[in-house]
């Protein structure tokens, strides 16, 4: 199947917007980035308020079926869509450097994690990106990571 779905209207992008995600959220990519806008201003985390709304812009677009499990459980994967995120607002000028940069990594503490584990490769490559970063901006991508979980809600199976 496609794995970057480039049709705004497609299944996979109004399914992963508006209903279900994957097993590690509870609601769809609106909701979920609602979600995590609310708990970081709630914690008065305020300069995380555009990262908050923009973080999964680009992931209804990185929506497919990934494996069996994806099609047995009517889910989606969505790899790389930080990436996508970034590529969308990556020329906005009203949107400072620093947002865009939680945006681009707000997903690569789990990324590193996950591919050490599998994917030694993409970890390597992962681990270069993350040595470049400031140490400012590992610490507030590791606070960011705090409001993204509890934006998922709790887990449906």
């Amino acid at each position: 199947m496609n794995r970057v779905n480039n049709t705004v209207f497609s299944r996979p992008f109004l399914e992963s917007l508006f209903f279900v995600q994957n097993k590690w959220h509870q609601h769809g990519v609106l909701v979920h980035t609602l979600r995590v806008t609310y708990y970081a201003l709630k914690a008065g985390a305020f300069k995380f308020f555009a990262a908050a709304l923009l973080h999964d812009i680009g992931k209804p677009f990185a929506a497919y079926k990934k494996d069996e499990e994806d099609i047995k459980y009517g889910e989606y994967s969505f790899t790389d869509h930080e990436e996508r995120s970034y590529e969308i607002i990556k020329n906005w000028p009203f949107i400072s450097d620093y947002t865009k940069e939680i945006v681009r990594y707000h997903y690569l503490i789990r990324d590193l994690a996950k591919s050490k584990k599998e994917d030694l490769s993409r970890y390597e490559s992962k681990k270069k990106v993350w040595d470049r970063i400031s140490p400012e901006i590992k610490d507030d991508l590791a606070k960011f990571l705090l409001y993204d979980d509890i934006g998922k809600g709790k887990q449906r199976r």
